[in-house]
């Protein structure tokens, strides 16, 4: 991970769609289409059809980009993802099709969003053009429960979401529903949970998850991290008061409970989600080879961080965003949003003890600090 240099808040916002087989997507994204509020968005689906635009076919801008008259730009997949976001902004670039200011990628019921997401990281030119914005995931209030006991796929999609959105609630028991809601909140505490009806969602409640808002390019860094979701009834939010000694450096912190009793017949039982907050700003190279080391050990289960860190010599806030093995170029953000200046990590991980995270990064703190220390001493 290089060192930060670049805020990202200019590039185009990405939604990422994601959902069990049967569990609405297709319905959601329809409705989002009818909204106003989705004007000058592109959408990237696998078929037309699927979908039934016919209504709201406006003309062909080439054989697989129609122009909808809500003022959406809709493209089907057909082949590398790489290329045809690429061959989106070229085109928009030369004005061969209309502006857009957002993307919404459509994925298949059994998909992974993490390639997506690794896709936009890796590629050099969409890690410059394009951002994530969040991840938008489907679950099926009626059979949503036995779907997260039964396929992992379910789990790691609503473990990784930043948005969560209950379909078919309208033919679903409402004691079905609390418990689902109880069991996702449980899963992934930060990300909001809601319900619609026949796809009616409004996209000002499912898109702009990200760390920038598109319309005025400022970060909004709590509701981003959304940091307090992971705190335990009852523990010291401020981190004071634990009475740890010389050697923890203030920096284990951390909130959520990270703990359950495995159930082999569980899926989400294996995921675990936590906030760690360290009170002293971070050696910058102490942390990326603390990362490295985290990712090329257990970088499948590392299924998503994101942090605001207090960078030692860094004015500014730096932002970071992983998903399993791949990280966004880190950004230095404008200014703190209060005085709060302490770092926050959040991490959500599966068959990953938080204890052992916290404590190989106090050992790279600390080794990071005496390389530095010696290295101040004359003659060193």
């Amino acid at each position: 991970m290089e060192r930060p240099e670049n805020d990202g808040a200019t590039a185009i916002p990405v939604s990422v769609l994601t959902g069990f087989l049967g569990s609405g997507k297709t319905t959601l994204l329809k409705g989002l289409l009818e909204h106003p509020d989705m004007e000058q968005t592109a959408v990237l689906i696998n078929e037309f059809g699927e979908i039934g635009l016919d209504h709201m076919l406006v003309r062909e801008v080439s054989e697989d980009t129609i122009l909808l008259n809500s003022g959406c730009l809709c493209c089907t997949v057909r082949g590398d993802l790489v290329d045809a976001l690429r061959d989106l902004f070229i085109k928009r670039t030369k004005g061969e099709i209309p502006e857009f200011r957002r993307v919404l990628i459509e994925t298949t019921g059994l998909a992974d969003p993490a390639p997506i997401i690794h896709t936009m990281m890796t590629d050099p030119l969409l890690s410059v053009r394009y951002r994530l914005d969040g991840i938008i995931t489907t679950v099926d209030a009626k059979h949503g429960l036995k779907q997260l006991d039964n396929h992992k796929e379910s789990v790691k999609q609503a473990a990784v979401a930043d948005r969560i959105v209950l379909t078919k609630t309208d033919i679903a028991p409402e004691d079905g529903i609390q418990s689902l809601q109880a069991r996702l909140k449980s899963l992934n505490p930060a990300a909001p949970v809601f319900r619609i009806d026949h796809g009616k969602a409004k996209p000002n409640a499912l898109l702009d998850a990200g760390l920038f808002n598109p319309k005025t390019k400022i970060p909004d860094v709590a509701r981003w991290l959304n940091a307090e979701a992971y705190a335990e009834p009852g523990h010291d939010h401020d981190g004071h008061g634990h009475g740890h000694d010389d050697h923890d450096h203030g920096h284990d912190h951390a909130h959520g409970s990270g703990k359950k009793a495995l159930d082999v017949n569980r899926h989400d039982d294996r995921i675990s989600a936590f906030c760690m907050t360290l009170d002293r700003p971070v050696s910058w190279d102490a942390l990326v080879a603390w990362l490295d080391a985290l990712i090329s050990a257990k970088g499948d289960d590392v299924l998503r961080i994101k942090g605001v860190l207090n960078v030692a010599g860094e004015a500014r806030p730096v932002a970071i965003h992983g998903v399993q093995h791949v990280f966004h170029p880190p950004a230095v953000l404008p200014s703190w949003p209060d005085e709060d200046r302490r770092s926050k990590i959040v991490f959500i991980v599966r068959d990953l003890d938080r204890k052992v995270i916290e404590e190989t990064f106090r050992a790279y703190m600390a080794a990071g600090e005496e390389i530095e220390s010696k290295d101040a001493k004359p003659g060193a």
